[in-house]
C-alpha cells in the first residue's frame, strides 16, 4: 500500500509534529507501506545547527541523513519515503498573518506537487495549519483516494478563540476546516475531548491517536540533590499566546521578598517574546530569560531545572482538551512538572505522578512552588512520568495504531476507487 501525507513540518527540521510523524512513517515502512511527504522546504530556525551546516537532515538514528530537495522534486528519506518540497516565503515567517500566508501558499503548491507522486492508496493531512485541509481534501478527490484528517490542536475552535483570523476570513476558514472534517473518511484527534466534540457536531467516524515521544531516544536524567529552601523551575518552549506566561513572571515577582531561594527561567521564543521581556523588565526581572536551545545546551536547561513548567492561559475552552507536546517530553525526561493546565491535560499530569496542579494565578503558582522549596523529596519522581509514557505516549506503538486504522480505511475504500478510480464516499467540497 502507498500513503501519501501532506504536512507543515518534516526533516530536516525538529518539532513536534516532525518527531511525531518520523516515527508514524517509520511504522508504516516497517508494515510494508510506500510512503511521499509533501511538505514545504525546511523552516531554518527549527533546523539543528549542525544539519543546517552540513545541509541535510539528520537522521535521527533512523538510518542515512538525506539532503533536502528542492521544490517540485523528491528526495528519498532515512527510512525509505520520497519527501516533495513546496517553496517556503521565508520572508514571511516573521508574523502570525505572514506564517498563516506561508500556509497558504503550501497548500495551492502542494496539489500539483502531490500528482507528481504514485497514486496513493490512502490521503493523509495533519494539521494546524488550516489551509492544508483543503489541499488534502483536493488531492483525495483527484486522486479518488480516501481522505483521513489528523486534528493535532483542536481547530477550529482555537482560530476562533486566539483571534487568529478575525471577520470573514476566519468564517471561510471555519466552514472549510469543519467541511473538511465531515468529508473526510476518518477524523484523527490526540485527544478523547476533542473527538468526542467532533462528533457532537456530526463528525465521523473519529478515532485517538494520542501524542507522545520515543522513549528510546530521551535519556532519563538524574534529579538535582538540593537543599530545602532551593528550587529552580524551568519553562522551555514556546512564548506565544496559548501559555499564558505573564503567571510565571508576576508569581516569580512574588517570590522575590521571602527566603527561599527560588531561580525561574523562561527558556524559548514565541510571538509574545517582547511583550514577556517588557513585563519582566517591568518587575524588576525575576526571572532569567533565554533564547531557544539544542542539543547538549537542551541537556543542561533540564539537569539545572527541578520542576518544569507545562501552561495554557486558563480563558480559551478549547484547552480543556489540549495536551502540550512537551508534557511528554518532560515526563519522558524524569523531571517534575507544575501543571497550570486543566482538563486533559491535568488528568494526564495527575495520573503521572510526577506533577502538581496549581490555579494559573500569581498568587497559587508562587505557594506552590514556596512548597515545593521546603520539601527536597517533593519533586523526586522516582521514574513515574517515564513508567506512565512507556504505557501511554511511545509514539512506535501510536504509529501501529494510525497503520492499522489507515489500513482498514484504505481496504474498505479499495472496491469503491478501483476499476476507473471510482470515488471513495464523500464528494462534496468542504464547507460548500
Amino acid at each position: 500500500m502507498r500513503l501519501l501525507l501532506l504536512t507543515h513540518s518534516y526533516l530536516p527540521e525538529r518539532t513536534p509534529p516532525q518527531r511525531r510523524w518520523q516515527a508514524f512513517v517509520r511504522s508504516f515502512r516497517e508494515a510494508g507501506w510506500e510512503v511521499d511527504v509533501v511538505v514545504p522546504e525546511p523552516d531554518a530556525g527549527a533546523v539543528p545547527a549542525t544539519a543546517r551546516a552540513a545541509g541535510r537532515a539528520p537522521a535521527g538514528g533512523a538510518g542515512e541523513p538525506v539532503r533536502s530537495s528542492r521544490p517540485g522534486r523528491a528526495a528519498v528519506g532515512p527510512v525509505g519515503e520520497r519527501i516533495w518540497r513546496t517553496p517556503r516565503i521565508r520572508r514571511l515567517d516573521a508574523t502570525r498573518d505572514g506564517r498563516f500566508l506561508g500556509h497558504v501558499v503550501h497548500a495551492l503548491a502542494a496539489i500539483p506537487v502531490a500528482l507528481r507522486a504514485k497514486a496513493p492508496d490512502i490521503v493523509v493531512v495533519t494539521v494546524p495549519a488550516l489551509p492544508t485541509v483543503v489541499a488534502g481534501w483536493a488531492v483525495s478527490r483527484l486522486r479518488r483516494r480516501p481522505l483521513v484528517v489528523e486534528m493535532r490542536d483542536a481547530w477550529p475552535d482555537l482560530a476562533r478563540e486566539s483571534g487568529a483570523a478575525p471577520g470573514s476570513l476566519s468564517r471561510l476558514m471555519e466552514a472549510l476546516v469543519t467541511g473538511t472534517q465531515r468529508a473526510a473518511d476518518l477524523v484523527v484527534t490526540v485527544t478523547q475531548g476533542f473527538g468526542d466534540r467532533l462528533a457532537e457536531r456530526g463528525v465521523g467516524p473519529v478515532a485517538v491517536v494520542g501524542n507522545g515521544v520515543e522513549l528510546a531516544d530521551i535519556e532519563a536524567l538524574p534529579q538535582r540533590e538540593r537543599p530545602a529552601g532551593e528550587l529552580h523551575v524551568l519553562y522551555l518552549g514556546n512564548h506565544g499566546e496559548s501559555q499564558g506566561l505573564e503567571t510565571v513572571i508576576r508569581a516569580a515577582a512574588l517570590l522575590r521578598s521571602g527566603p527561599e531561594r527560588i531561580e525561574v527561567r523562561l527558556v524559548g521564543s514565541g510571538t509574545r517574546r517582547r511583550e514577556l521581556e517588557e513585563l519582566n523588565d517591568a518587575l524588576g526581572r525575576p526571572v532569567t530569560m533565554l533564547g531557544p536551545v539544542h542539543g547538549r545546551a537542551l541537556r543542561e536547561q533540564y539537569e539545572w531545572a527541578d520542576t518544569c513548567v507545562v501552561a495554557l492561559r486558563p480563558d480559551w475552552p478549547s484547552f480543556a482538551w489540549t495536551i502540550p507536546s512537551k508534557t511528554y517530553e518532560l515526563l519522558a525526561v524524569g523531571r517534575h512538572v507544575t501543571g497550570l493546565v486543566t482538563g486533559e491535560a491535568a488528568g494526564v499530569l495527575a495520573a503521572s505522578g510526577a506533577a502538581d496542579l496549581a490555579e494559573a494565578e500569581p498568587g497559587a503558582v508562587a505557594a506552590l512552588w514556596r512548597r515545593l522549596a521546603a520539601d527536597p523529596a517533593a519533586t523526586r519522581t522516582d521514574g513515574s512520568g517515564r513508567h506512565w509514557i512507556a504505557d501511554h505516549a511511545d509514539l512506535p506503538v501510536l504509529g501501529w495504531r494510525f497503520v492499522d486504522l489507515a489500513t482498514a480505511v484504505a481496504r474498505e475504500a479499495a472496491p469503491r476507487g478501483a476499476g476507473a478510480g471510482g470515488g471513495v464516499g464523500h464528494t462534496e467540497a468542504p464547507g460548500l
